[in-house]
């Protein structure tokens, strides 16, 4: 009995292993390079930021596509310090000069990817189905013992029915 309990109780922390898959993802950042050479020389500013005209709304916008895109800063729909280093920071990646600030060109580039990068997680999402194992609300080691403990006495118990 102890050995089936043994068994079983491996069986359950193998089959549970996913569930510990959290934290950070480790997944790199596709890294794009300027579609046009010209677009990555003109430097951005605020006055070619304050022509594109962004409302409090499409400023959240862009603070909510930079997260989506892996570049977490707050959504409060105001480009203050922290979101300007954000900004610079996918600036850089991308190829652009680092000002912190946007152009239109930048603007629709940051949107598009943020747009796409939404439509791949929607589709996982989808994919996965109603309830992915994230969903739950169980992840890391503790989570993996849980599954693991909830399995054998499932199984122990299910012996104990027949």
């Amino acid at each position: 009995m102890r050995a089936l309990i043994l068994v079983l109780s491996i069986l359950a922390m193998v089959d549970s292993a996913h569930l510990a898959k959290a934290g950070l993802s480790s997944t790199p950042r596709e890294t794009l390079a300027p579609a046009d050479a010209a677009i990555a020389t003109d430097e951005a500013t605020q006055e070619t930021e304050d022509q594109i005209g962004l409302t409090r709304a499409k400023r959240r916008e862009v603070q909510r596509g930079l997260t989506r895109l892996g570049f977490d800063t707050k959504v409060n729909g105001k480009f203050d310090e922290s979101t300007r280093a954000v900004i610079a920071r996918w600036q850089e990646e991308h190829g652009y000069p680092t000002t912190g600030f946007l152009n239109a060109a930048e603007h629709k580039v940051l949107m598009d990817a943020a747009t796409e990068a939404a439509k791949s997680d929607h589709q996982d999402r989808r994919r996965a189905g109603s309830r992915a194992p994230s969903s739950r609300g169980v992840g890391g080691p503790i989570g993996a013992i849980g599954g693991a403990v909830h399995s054998v006495v499932g199984g122990v118990a299910g012996l104990f029915r027949r």
